[in-house]
């Protein structure tokens, strides 16, 4: 049987919050990648490690849309973003319509960083206003940990964003438009800061990291590996967003019954 909400009918949606009130909602944005990834390179990646999660953990993926809170990447054509408020808003009310058919959990899935302020305030209303047990999960962060070492760390556009396109939509990722570039790696350090809890420094776009709009190194990904990085992914997700669930039950009493991966 599919997880995807927007596929099943609403008798299987019904008995799967019976066995199981868990939704994971992928969250990503439309943004410019260069010209050798697509604009919905975040969201693409959000989708596929909720489809693996969902299979780990028997819960179902909400249809979540594709836009997000991404300004920094405005001055480039092809972007788009929505407001902190906008955001918060959409994320709420479709978590809030699940909760009102019986969801008890919700893991957020998400793939872009920029969205993080704004899906922590939305999460923080649907526990604290409609008592929903709410686990994020910063995905393109996990992959950063299992699989930066080998890749380059997590840059944009670089070998991890390219290894979770792969494996579902090789069509739309273009190696072959890499140009070799000393702006690759420029402002790797400043990339790295904004992800730090000491110091994060607010800027006005992309080019303050990279004047291309893109840096990091592609070209090793393939879809056999990125079959790999996904796995990892969802494996770590899985297991994690489990065993918090799990602790959540045991101090706020059971919210409904998840399956561990194995």
């Amino acid at each position: 049987m599919s997880r995807y909400w927007i596929e099943l009918t609403q008798p299987e949606i019904k008995a799967q919050f019976e066995r199981n009130p868990l939704v994971i909602l992928p969250c990503g944005s439309v943004e410019q990648h260069g010209a050798h990834l697509p604009t919905g390179t975040d969201i693409y990646a959000a989708n596929a490690v909720s489809h693996a999660v969902a299979e780990r953990m028997d819960g179902v993926v909400l249809p979540g849309g594709p836009l997000g809170v991404t300004p920094m990447h405005m001055p480039y054509e092809s972007t788009i973003s929505l407001t902190p408020e906008t955001y918060q808003r959409v994320l709420v009310e479709t978590c809030l319509s699940t909760a009102q058919h019986g969801a008890k959990r919700l893991l957020i899935v998400n793939w872009h960083e920029g969205n993080s302020a704004s899906i922590g305030l939305a999460a923080e209303q649907l526990h604290r206003t409609h008592g929903m047990s709410v686990v994020i999960a910063q995905a393109c962060y996990v992959a950063e940990d299992l699989w930066g070492a080998d890749c380059g760390g997590l840059t944009h556009a670089g070998e991890i964003e390219a290894l979770a396109i792969l494996p579902d939509h090789e069509h739309l990722v273009h190696l072959d438009r890499v140009k070799a570039s000393s702006e690759k790696r420029q402002g790797a350090h400043m990339d790295k800061l904004r992800r730090t809890r000491s110091f994060v420094p607010i800027l006005t776009d992309i080019r303050s990291i990279a004047p291309t709009g893109w840096y990091g190194d592609p070209q090793p990904a393939t879809a056999e590996r990125g079959r790999k990085m996904i796995a990892d992914v969802a494996d770590a997700v899985a297991k994690e967003a489990q065993a918090i669930f799990d602790q959540l039950d045991r101090i706020q009493g059971p919210a409904g019954r998840g399956v561990a991966a194995e």
